[in-house]
């Protein structure tokens, strides 16, 4: 089996934070989103990978994953180009793909658990194609699926005003080659793009049969300020106490905190985790880092408090303010002006900005 990741798209409800790079290297607990992909991929024993490439700054996917040997895979980069639709991506992939059975995994989800049982799934069945599903509060912003009583997909509506389940299509999908020509027989949709959801639905009515796979754990679809939020708590609730860098004797930590080499804590300080600090940090003195809080490398935080808050790194806040449920790009800086102390401040913060509160 091999893998595609996609890691296109336009990004937009990500800006200004896509506005410098794909959506898909935003850091979630200090990882790019893409490598969790990538991990859960690797851990299904696929190590075959293509990476799809869009427009935006594609050559930052390429620093960061290179060959893929770094982390245990092979990787072939393939150019989408304009933003066309999921389909049109693995549509992309055809040669590389060949015939062997393969897994789409959109490089912007989240899952918790991978992917090792639907691939063991898909290979031992006979499918043409499965889905990942999960239950979600909010179907009518997702693909939804419809179940027989067998587990078997007999309906799929992208984005439906009126969902018939509460069943979203997570961004995991496994197809055979039978896919191609489906592809290759579709039509641009109103949001002028060729929909997966199109594609498996006329797959499933050609008489191929396309099975579900409920996920259990959480998932998380990145594609807005708040669910990268949500995903960060997600991720960091696993967090494991991890001190490397140095921290001042009467510094307060509470909870599961990670502070990377390099880094220093200084007096008067408080960490109530969970919280993740890169390396080479300065924090304090004096700061407040309440819980569910990544710090990326090179940053330095100056008095004040921070809360629920992505800062990517190489960042200065220096503002002895509260910042709350906040995203921070990387060399951004929020200093100081004067005025009142209002309760707190929530910020979305693209690269190089700079900010007086």
């Amino acid at each position: 089996m091999k893998g595609l990741i996609l890691a296109g798209g336009a990004g937009t409800g990500l800006r200004p934070l896509t506005h410098t790079g794909p959506k898909q290297l935003i850091p979630i607990a200090n990882k790019p989103n893409i490598l969790y992909c990538l991990e859960d991929v690797r851990d299904a024993g696929i190590t075959e990978i293509g990476v799809i490439l869009g427009e935006n700054m594609p050559e930052k996917v390429e620093e960061l994953l290179g060959d893929g040997s770094s982390y245990g895979v092979k990787i072939t980069y393939i150019v989408q180009g304009a933003p066309r639709g999921i389909a049109h991506a693995v549509g992309c992939a055809r040669e590389f793909v060949g015939n062997d059975p393969f897994v789409v995994y959109l490089g912007d989800n989240l899952l918790r658990g991978g992917i090792r049982e639907m691939a063991e799934e898909f290979l031992e069945g006979d499918a043409e194609a499965q889905v990942a599903l999960c239950k979600v509060p909010n179907p009518q912003r997702f693909g939804v699926a419809e179940l027989d009583e067998d587990g078997n997909i007999v309906s799929l509506v992208e984005k439906p005003k009126e969902p018939k389940s509460d069943l979203a299509l997570v961004g995991i999908y496994f197809f055979q080659e039978s896919v191609f020509p489906i592809i290759d027989e579709l039509k641009p949709s109103w949001r002028n793009e060729l929909e997966i959801t199109e594609a498996i639905d006329n797959l499933r009515t050609a008489g191929n049969l396309v099975k579900a796979h409920v996920v259990s754990g959480w998932w998380k679809d990145t594609g807005r300020p708040e669910d990268i939020l949500e995903a960060n708590q997600l991720i960091l609730q696993d967090l494991e106490t991890s001190i490397e860098g140095d921290v001042a004797e009467d510094v307060e930590t509470r909870g599961n905190v990670s502070i990377g080499k390099g880094s220093k804590i200084l007096p008067g300080s408080v960490i109530k985790g969970p919280v993740v600090v890169g390396e080479n940090c300065e924090i304090g003195p004096k700061t407040y880092v309440g819980p569910y809080t990544s710090i990326g490398d090179n940053t330095r935080l100056v008095g004040g408090e921070i809360e629920d808050t992505i800062v990517v790194g190489d960042c200065v806040i220096d503002c002895g303010r509260r910042i709350v449920h906040s995203l921070i790009g990387r060399h951004s800086s929020i200093l100081s002006s004067e005025g009142g102390k209002p309760a707190g401040h929530r910020l979305i913060l693209g690269e190089n900005s700079s900010v007086m509160i």
